[in-house]
């Protein structure tokens, strides 16, 4: 694996994500921003913030797949969220990354903004580091 998770004992371990990430594989692959759009580029789940997370992990999903990389193979994300609010959006947050990592913990950044393009609620990009070329 080119990844080593490390959880320092003078750092508190956080549930969904790991606080230091080691990469040794040979290629990165960075994802752009993956927002709640449909293959047309429309905005899906308007005002709805679970339906467009879904969306947005489910487009990462894809773009990860596209470059020959899996869900396991990302060592770090960032979450932007309109209006961040912990105890509303964090659940939510939880639940579809379980669904596209399952047990693997990247380090991960959740950055509340203002605003981002009308109705869009959420926006989610990666960073992997893979051995060699795994096409799915």
């Amino acid at each position: 694996m080119a990844l080593e998770l490390i959880n320092p004992d003078d750092l508190p371990v956080p549930e969904m994500y790991t606080q230091v990430v080691i990469a040794t594989g040979s290629r990165l692959v960075f994802i752009s921003g993956q927002q709640p759009e449909d293959i047309h580029g429309k905005l899906v789940g308007h005002g709805d913030f679970a339906a467009q997370a879904r969306l947005a992990f489910g487009n990462l999903g894809r773009a990860l797949t596209a470059a020959g990389a899996r869900p396991e193979h990302v060592c770090k994300i960032t979450i932007y969220i309109v209006d961040y609010n912990r105890d509303e959006h964090v659940p939510i947050i939880e639940e579809v990354q379980i669904s596209l990592f399952g047990d693997h913990k990247p380090a991960n950044v959740v950055v509340g903004v203002a605003i981002m393009s009308p109705g869009y609620l959420i926006e989610v990009d990666a960073i992997a580091v893979i051995d060699e070329v795994v096409r799915n």
